[in-house]
């Protein structure tokens, strides 16, 4: 009998697999990181000489490749029929192809030395990493989805991938200041990191694979053609109001990052005395939403997240440039980012525990492309508002750190916090109409354990 099922409930998973799982997930991330968090723009650019209009035209012909393919790749994995099931395959396999690419991207020159070879160089590299993180990425992001309905075990896998988080998060943003090689130095060491840092995420990707375990059963089903499919997810409902909070939280997340530096720069506020607060509130986090959502549930630890940041948001906005104010706001920040890594995944889970009690199959992939493809517009309204609200206030971009008006500092602070606080008002007013709660809730949660126990037997007994 497979890991995780008996007597109608679901068994913890083993440490092993979520270990394993985090990891995988992590490395996979900090590959991700490292091209898209500026190293591969860096080298392009700074090292290679790759004109810097050149560099925008290929992340912009990028974009485009990147908007399409979560969904298509979610649609494809769903439709997988393979012995060791619909996303092992993409992890398995796909993890050397990973891996090398991600270490062909940092050898100079593979087309020539003019700027349309280097940019051809540039572009076709990202269309094959991303084409292979996509896959990867997805099948790793619903995985704990095909290894358990059971919330509590679900959010025992998701703590630790919160904890193995910091390494994709941290690790870039470490790492590359640190080997980035002048224009006329010597890229061999730096090449030699980025070979290493490969081969060791490709093997760890592929070898996590043997730990954990998809449903037998579901590869066998038969799916509905693109189209149809697309149509069932947006007629889910608590999919929609997931969808406003998923939003939101890749909003928040690139807003909160893009007005930091900013944020020390003009308040002269140590940057000790808020991260440190900030740590202590992320690690406060897991307990505080893994108790939440064992004894409330899902529903009622989301609209605790969006009250608890929100008003941390809110607090920054108007009195951030007070030290005081700003040691509670990182503090709370932390609770609230760890609620989004936390609580928003789970309630990912019950959105497709749900498509399944409305369709009868398991839809993960797909899920995880829409989602995707919604959310990736986050990241350019973050930027886009952050600078046209400071501006609005006066923000001259010509001074120096620390030179900018009494009216910009006020106005840095609310065009830093005031969207994602607004943005976590509407999702907290968006829960309250969120379905999947309570003992009904609960009741139908069972009764899909019950049957994926029943057809997991069934399929075991016809293929012996």
């Amino acid at each position: 009998m497979k890991d995780g099922m008996k007597n109608g409930t679901e068994n913890e998973v083993k440490l092993s697999s979520k270990l394993w799982l985090s990891a995988a997930d992590s490395m996979c991330g900090v590959l991700c990181g490292i091209v898209t968090g500026g190293g591969m723009t860096y080298f392009y650019t700074k090292w290679m000489g790759l004109n810097t209009e050149y560099a925008s035209v290929v992340w912009l012909l990028f974009a485009i490749w990147n908007a399409v393919n979560d969904p298509l790749f979610g649609f494809i994995s769903d439709h997988t029929k393979s012995k060791i099931g619909r996303r092992i395959p993409y992890i398995r396999y796909g993890a050397p192809f990973y891996g090398l690419i991600f270490i062909l991207m940092w050898v100079p020159y593979l087309f020539g030395r003019s700027q349309m070879a280097v940019s051809i160089q540039m572009l076709s590299m990202l269309f094959l990493f991303d084409t292979l993180y996509t896959a990867i990425a997805t099948a790793l992001y619903v995985m704990p989805y095909e290894m358990t309905v059971d919330n509590k075990t679900r959010a025992s896998i998701f703590i630790f991938k919160i904890i193995f988080g910091v390494i994709s998060l941290g690790g870039p943003m470490v790492l590359l200041p640190l080997i980035e090689p002048d224009p006329h130095d010597d890229p061999t060491f730096f090449r030699l990191v980025l070979l290493g840092i490969g081969v060791v995420a490709a093997v760890i990707i592929l070898i996590s694979t043997y730990f954990y375990k998809e449903l037998d059963y579901v590869k066998d089903e038969e799916q509905p053609g693109f189209f149809k499919a697309l149509a069932e997810c947006f007629k889910n409902k608590p999919f929609l109001i997931f969808e406003v909070l998923s939003f939101t939280t890749q909003l928040i997340n690139t807003a909160l990052m893009q007005g930091v530096l900013y944020y020390f720069a003009e308040t002269r506020i140590k940057m000790e005395l808020c991260y440190t607060p900030m740590v202590i509130g992320a690690v406060a986090g897991m307990f505080i939403f893994k108790i939440m959502t064992n004894k409330l549930g899902v529903k009622k630890s989301l609209l605790f997240l969006c009250f608890e940041f929100g008003l941390a948001c809110l607090m920054m906005a108007f009195f951030g440039n007070v030290t005081f104010v700003a040691v509670i706001g990182f503090f709370c920040a932390g609770i609230g980012y760890t609620g989004c890594m936390f609580s928003v995944p789970l309630m990912n889970g019950d959105v497709i525990d749900f498509d399944e009690t409305r369709t009868g199959l398991r839809r993960e992939g797909m899920y995880a492309g829409i989602n995707s493809f919604i959310t990736k517009p986050a990241l350019s309204i973050a930027q886009a508002l952050f600078l046209t609200i400071w501006k609005a206030y006066g923000y001259d971009q010509s001074l120096g750190a620390g030179l900018q008006s009494d009216r910009a500092k006020k106005g840095l602070l609310i065009a830093w916090m005031i969207v994602p606080a607004i943005s976590l008002i509407i999702s907290g007013i968006s829960i309250l109409f969120y379905p999947l709660d309570g003992k009904e809730w609960d009741d139908k949660k069972k009764e899909i354990i019950r049957k994926h126990k029943e057809k997991e037997a069934q399929y075991e007994n016809q293929s012996k």
